[in-house]
């Protein structure tokens, strides 16, 4: 599933391209993925002009004006690209954007279709089903409001951080890769971490996301940004996806583990395992 860092990624490559575009007309093809039941506001997007367009957690918001935003989550599979108008539609398209004197439209296509839409007002879009329960973005949180989130925590400190909930945008990936930057092992317990642990966090997670959205993300599947481009960060990363290998700091072989379904990746060298965090596992 794209994660902050692509979904960051896609944003600002639609950005560049719709600002100020005028929709000229709108077509849905699979109405699963709306989550709007009333279907009426589709032919209300006509003649309005796109306003931004931005990210809140893993989702995408494309703003318009006259008070109207639509919400995209991608999910494992979701796409935006730009394709020249006579461009066949393939069996994976599922809502089409077209604009006002250009000769590319916008479609959204999703092979697995988990991915949604959704309308919103935009004054009241973070107050919607979608986003009003996101935790913080992780890179806007400072560090003693990162601090508060751990009280009275007890869960496992991987698990915490990809609970949307609690902050918004880490997933599997980054997760990982956050952890071995901040030699913390993914099973350790929240409670447990001192104020300088969740200091080495902090700035971890603000370093690995900030330098995956630089050569931005990582397409290890089919990641692609609304050009077409891949990003590059998977040829950086640390433990995600490298068992068996050895470790790029200390030279001992990178393990997996598995936490709630998922895989999760790390350096035994550099991310001690406590014994009472090992018995857990």
């Amino acid at each position: 599933m794209p994660e902050l860092p692509e979904v960051e990624t896609v944003v600002r490559s639609l950005s560049q391209k719709l600002r100020s575009l005028e929709i000229s007309g709108v077509k849905l093809f699979y109405r699963p993925i709306l989550r709007n039941k009333n279907l009426s506001f589709i032919p209300e997007l006509k003649g309005r002009k796109i306003s931004g367009v931005r990210r809140r957690g893993k989702m995408i918001l494309i703003d318009l004006d006259r008070n109207i935003s639509l919400i995209f989550h991608l999910k494992m599979t979701g796409q935006f690209l730009f394709y020249s108008r006579r461009m066949s539609r393939d069996k994976h398209t599922h809502f089409i954007l077209s604009f006002k004197g250009q000769k590319k439209e916008l479609r959204f296509r999703d092979v697995r279709k988990f991915g949604f839409i959704s309308c919103v007002q935009t004054s009241e879009a973070f107050s919607s089903k979608e986003l009003r329960e996101l935790g913080p973005e992780p890179l806007e949180v400072g560090f003693p409001a990162f601090q508060d989130l751990f009280q009275g925590r007890k869960a496992r400190l991987k698990s915490l951080l990809l609970n949307q909930n609690f902050i918004a945008g880490i997933g599997n990936i980054y997760s990982d890769e956050i952890l071995f930057r901040a030699k913390l092992y993914p099973l350790i317990s929240a409670s447990r971490l001192s104020q300088q642990e969740l200091g080495r966090l902090w700035k971890s997670m603000r370093e690995v996301l900030r330098n995956a959205i630089g050569h931005r993300g990582s397409s290890i599947r089919d990641f692609i940004d609304a050009e077409g481009r891949k990003g590059s960060f998977q040829n950086r990363h640390q433990v995600y996806g490298r068992e068996s290998l050895p470790c790029f700091i200390c030279g001992e072989s990178i393990e997996r583990l598995r936490l709630g379904g998922r895989s999760s990746f790390f350096c035994p060298g550099c991310q001690k395992i406590q014994r009472k965090d090992k018995k857990k596992n």
